[in-house]
């Protein structure tokens, strides 16, 4: 069970995002916001990029929850953009931040997270031997991630799960030639 003072804090600390850069957020600012005291904070989180870091986490597992098992690479995709579409403003202020490299490491692991789910779904109960599995999951986590971070440092200008779902149509059938091709090789 959380705490109340630390869902206090992360909600403070989102609403904050949304209004100002990472960089202009302090641990005074937090703690007046939320109206808990300095001490409190410490309690919980060690720093501010501790604070950042179950925050990003927690909104994943929360939208991966909520996601259910993807049947389509298009809603995989989609999946990993949502929490910056619900969040634009403080997406864009953690993104032009000095810890980018959290964020980007949060986001990887989404990607990976519901690419996971995508693979067990599209190959069911096919023998795909692990490397091949491995090789498939690894280059679709990294095209969700390379899709999501050209429009996030494109400024989120474009309708992405347009953009998504344009690709799964250009690539359609294309998981399963390689599913179909790794078990050929193992046959």
């Amino acid at each position: 069970m959380t705490s109340p003072a630390r869902e206090a804090l992360k909600s403070s600390f989102l609403r904050l995002l949304e209004e100002r850069p990472l960089r202009e957020i302090s641990v005074k600012d937090l703690v007046q916001d939320c109206g808990v005291n300095r001490n409190t904070f410490y309690y919980h989180f060690k720093d501010i990029p501790a604070l950042l870091e179950e925050l990003v986490m927690d909104q994943a597992d929360a939208i991966i929850a909520a996601q259910g098992p993807s049947l389509s690479l298009a809603d995989c995709l989609e999946t990993a953009a949502r929490f910056a579409q619900e969040h634009r403003q403080a997406v864009l202020h953690i993104n032009q931040s000095a810890h980018r490299s959290l964020f980007e490491l949060c986001l990887m692991d989404i990607c990976r997270r519901v690419v996971e789910d995508y693979a067990a779904a599209a190959a069911g109960g096919l023998p795909i031997p692990a490397e091949d599995r491995e090789v498939i999951i690894r280059f679709y986590q990294c095209e969700c991630f390379g899709q999501v971070m050209a429009w996030l440092n494109g400024g989120m200008r474009y309708d992405i799960g347009k953009q998504f779902r344009r690709l799964c149509q250009l690539g359609e059938g294309m998981t399963e030639r390689m599913l179909r091709r790794a078990m050929e090789t193992t046959a």
